[in-house]
Parts: C-alpha cells; sequence; structure tokens
C-alpha cells in the first residue's frame, strides 16, 4: 500500500472545501489556515511541472497528446509519493479509471480516496457561474461521456468524463477498506458527523474540540472573507469568485422544470443512489 490519499469530485462539488477542512485539522490552530497556502501540502496531480522531466526532445507538455501525457501520470504520481513525508493528499478530478489503456491514478502507490458527490442540479449552476457558461451549455457538459479540461501550460489535461460516469467510477465500490464517499449535502446538514467521518478515516482518535475548530475554520463565511480579503489563487479566471454561495438546492429557484427533467433524465441511476431526484420526476 502505497501512501497517496486521493481527494476526488467532480468539479464545483466540494473538493476544495474538503481540502481546506483536512488542512485547518491536521494544522490544529487557534486561527483558520490561509486558503492560499492549502497546495503546499494539498497536491494537484495536474501540474505540468511535475511531468515536464518526463518530456524529451526539447518538446513541452503542450506538445503532447492527452494520451501521451496520461502514459506518463503513473511516474507523477509514484514521484508525489516518493517525495512525501507520510501520506500526501491528491487532489483529483479525473474519473477513477484508464484514458486509452493509460490508469488516470496509480494505486500502486495509493492508500485510498475521499470522494465527494454533489447534486448535479446544483453542480450545473456552478459551474456555470465558475466558468462564464449558460445553464444549457452547462447541462450539455455534464451529460459527454468524454469531456475533460484542456492541455494548458500550467496544467496538463484531466480526463473527466460525464457526472454520471464520474460519480460511478469513484463510488460503485465505496465498501473498499479507505475509501470514504461524501455526499455535499451531508457535509452542510450535519457537518460533525460528515466530518467525524473523514477523522476516523484519516485514522485519528475521536476529538471533538479539534473537529469543531476544524470545521468552523472551514466554513463557507470563513473562506469567502479570506477570499474577498486576499483572493484565491485557484479561481478560474473567467470567475468572479470560487467561493460563491455553497448551498444546496439552488436548482430550485434557477432551473426550468424542462432543465430539471432533461439532468434528471440524463443521470436517473446516480441521482437515485444518492437520493437527488425531486418529488415528481
Amino acid at each position: 500500500m502505497g501512501n497517496i490519499l486521493w481527494l476526488a469530485s467532480y468539479p464545483k462539488s466540494g473538493n476544495t472545501w474538503l481540502r481546506i477542512f483536512i488542512e485547518n485539522y491536521l494544522a490544529n490552530q487557534p486561527q483558520a489556515i490561509d486558503i492560499n497556502q492549502i497546495h503546499q501540502s494539498s497536491i494537484d496531480e495536474v501540474k505540468s511541472f511535475r511531468y515536464q522531466p518526463y518530456v524529451g526532445g526539447g518538446q513541452k507538455t503542450t506538445d503532447l497528446a492527452t494520451e501521451d501525457l496520461c502514459a506518463i501520470r503513473p511516474l507523477v504520481h509514484a514521484d508525489i509519493a516518493a517525495q512525501a513525508q507520510g501520506t500526501v493528499f491528491v487532489k483529483s478530478h479525473n474519473f477513477q479509471g484508464e484514458y486509452k489503456g493509460y490508469p488516470l491514478h496509480n494505486w500502486q502507490v495509493s492508500s485510498g480516496s475521499i470522494y465527494v458527490v454533489r447534486n448535479p442540479l446544483d453542480v450545473v449552476i456552478s459551474m456555470a457561474n465558475y466558468f462564464d457558461q449558460s445553464i444549457e451549455e452547462a447541462i450539455e457538459y455534464l451529460a459527454e461521456d468524454m469531456t475533460g479540461t484542456p492541455n494548458e501550460p500550467e496544467n496538463v489535461p484531466q480526463v473527466i468524463t460525464s457526472w454520471s460516469m464520474h460519480v460511478k467510477s469513484w463510488t460503485e465500490n465505496e465498501n473498499e477498506r479507505n475509501k470514504l464517499v461524501l455526499r455535499y449535502e451531508d457535509m452542510l446538514d450535519n457537518p460533525r458527523k460528515a466530518f467525524r467521518r473523514v477523522e476516523s478515516l484519516l485514522g485519528m482518535k475521536r476529538n471533538p474540540t479539534r473537529l469543531m475548530r476544524a470545521i468552523k475554520h472551514a466554513s463557507f463565511n470563513q473562506m469567502k472573507a479570506q477570499e474577498e480579503n486576499k483572493g484565491f489563487v485557484e479561481k478560474h479566471e473567467n470567475a468572479q469568485s470560487f467561493f460563491r454561495k455553497g448551498r444546496k438546492n439552488q436548482w430550485q429557484d434557477v432551473l426550468s422544470p424542462e432543465q430539471v427533467s432533461r439532468i434528471v433524465e440524463r443521470h436517473r441511476e446516480q441521482m437515485e443512489r444518492f437520493k437527488y431526484i425531486p418529488k415528481g420526476y
């Protein structure tokens, strides 16, 4: 067993919230950690500088095809694991599987995963606002079986797939050891219970005081206030802010009945699994 613990989610589903909670819990300080420092201990495997040493011939990562970069991924993950002292938390928006025969996660150097799933009815709203898309564009994006992010100078491509494929790939074997699945809505409704499960997976003894301090320091109001005061390095260039509302059931005020029906039709199986289908649909 390796030492990478994957912190995974479909985009705009609570990954950053999870990471900030973990950093505050481990730091266990009277004040909240700086949100712009989380990338130092919570690693993003997509950064191109990690892949560049394996790119030959004077090329850059942007010169390679997605499958060529995916062939390098296991080596990058092995490097991350080897360079870490103990458990290392690695962020991923890749679906759990292979791309053209190449695994997107190196499980030989991994210890487990925490996956956050969020109601796709709310994900489309968050995606639309964050990436400056229309609701219709976001709905179509969530339904595309083979979609991802572009090959950019700073980041190599991510293979995301549709919301349903992504969720299924990470959660269909959720009873495996060291594999935790959290609903974003449960993190909102009962953070003590949800984050206690994280505390347990990390192998930490029950410590209510430490747990509640970390929950407070990772609250949406705390994160949003920090972003307003000093910005957030992970904010997309098209977004006005990273932390927008952080609520559930926003779809009730935004989506039309036809749009809700279309999302449910396309994602019914996984929505049923996680109790996301509204009454009447």
